[in-house]
């Protein structure tokens, strides 16, 4: 019911919801409420009673509107609702219920300085507002109700996973979203959702889900009850990645040069101590030394990775052959084919929980993949849970256990892992 049913009728018989009503899933009628009037001039709107500026729209052409359209709809179950800035906070849930209790919905839509209160009271069975604000007239905020609930109705949308999935659904907000190219700008798609696990993906997502709704509407957020443990391990994911260093600038990698040695060495100080406080026999000598990583350096195998313009980590990938990994013990490697072994890598301190490390073992795949080869190697001791978790995570499998002869003195005894990556499109 409007003043206005071209500027309605041109909106919501346009895209996905025209579309549904030529289909004949829904059925949109804007009807003008001039036509109803019972004087010569049309007149809908007078003077109110007690003064003050505006006028009022009267109660007459209201009602012969209303009833007119509901002696063609008897036997549906209708809705009568009044957009208006007094009304109640429209929500999705709103939606879900005007979509499961009704067939039939009535939206008034008011304008000058509002209707008269006797046909609110006799005919509105519900009043709805867009929020907290005014609006010249209630043709948006209608459209708004039609467009939210219409799209609910099956055969508007493709799939129910089109509305289920999105923001406020069920009290959370939506994950991003990303489309090609992977990079634009600078800024890259998160790489688990090129990688095409999708078990991992749905997790990635649903942990946005919480993380966005807690920092963008805590309101939202404290009305919500979660009992599912995966939830509820997500949120203490969250909780504790909250002081963690956040990336704000695009992460890249390069090959490590002379002049790097410095910063690296200063990782490898910081990683040293951190092994050292969880009593990881593991670089706890003076290995790995400044001759080692020159060596690495000059064979082009050591990589610095970049957040900005700030060295944030480095990896070793050799193309050598291990001769350590000849004698593995307790289990064998997957195939005999050509690897390249990831030796040393490490993450410098401030950078730790920020998914850096996780940045790295995604550089020392295209690395990989850059030498030719598709058999990834590599070992860590076995109190070293945090690397060995990160191997697990990245696809990593345990293949069995292995001495290195790098450190005299201490611990020789390590876990050895492997990968094979996926052939990508056109590969042998």
């Amino acid at each position: 019911m409007t003043l206005f049913p071209a500027v309605v009728d041109a909106v919501m018989h346009e895209s996905i919801i025209g579309r549904a009503a030529e289909k004949g899933i829904v059925q949109i009628n804007c009807v003008q409420i001039r036509d109803f009037t019972e004087n010569k001039q049309n007149q809908v709107d007078d003077y109110p009673y007690g003064g003050g500026r505006g006028c009022v729209m009267m109660a007459q052409p209201l009602k012969s509107c209303l009833d007119n359209i509901m002696s063609t709809t008897k036997n549906l179950r209708s809705r009568v609702i009044y957009l208006s800035p007094q009304g109640r906070p429209y929500t999705q849930e709103t939606a879900k219920r005007l979509k499961r209790d009704y067939d039939h919905l009535v939206l008034v839509c008011g304008h000058y300085e509002g209707v008269d209160e006797r046909f609110i009271e006799h005919c509105v069975d519900e009043e709805i507002s867009l929020g907290d604000f005014v609006l010249t007239g209630g043709e948006i905020a209608a459209m708004a109700v039609a467009d939210s609930v219409c799209r609910l109705v099956p055969g508007v949308l493709s799939d129910e996973e089109c509305y289920t999935g999105e923001s406020h659904w069920d009290g959370l907000l939506e994950y991003p979203q990303y489309t090609r190219p992977a990079l634009w700008e600078g800024r890259r798609v998160p790489e688990v959702l090129i990688n095409g696990d999708h078990e991992k993906v749905d997790k990635w997502r649903r942990k946005q889900q919480l993380q966005r709704t807690m920092e963008k509407r805590p309101d939202m957020f404290s009305r919500l009850e979660l009992s599912d443990e995966e939830d509820l391990a997500l949120l203490r994911q969250i909780k504790k990645e909250a002081g963690r260093m956040k990336l704000t600038e695009e992460v890249t990698c390069r090959p490590a040069a002379a002049g790097d040695i410095p910063v690296i060495m200063d990782m490898v100080a910081e990683a040293k101590k951190s092994l050292g406080r969880f009593h990881v026999d593991q670089w706890q000598g003076d290995y790995p030394r400044e001759n080692i990583f020159r060596d690495d350096i000059s064979r082009g195998e050591c990589f610095l990775l970049l957040h900005g313009d700030e060295p944030a980590a480095f990896f070793v990938l050799s193309v050598m052959p291990e001769p350590c990994y000849d004698e593995i013990k307790d289990g064998k490697w997957t195939a005999e084919m050509p690897a390249c072994v990831l030796h040393r890598s490490a993450v410098a301190g401030k950078y730790r929980g920020s998914g850096m490390a996780e940045r790295l073992m995604l550089f020392v795949e295209r690395q990989a993949r850059a030498f030719g080869l598709r058999c990834i190697r590599t070992d860590t001791h076995k109190k070293n849970k945090p690397m060995q978790n990160l191997l697990r995570q990245s696809g990593y499998r345990y293949r069995g256990n292995v001495e290195i002869d790098g450190e005299p003195g201490h611990d020789s005894a390590r876990q050895a892992f492997e990968k094979i990556l996926k052939n990508r499109c056109g590969e042998k």
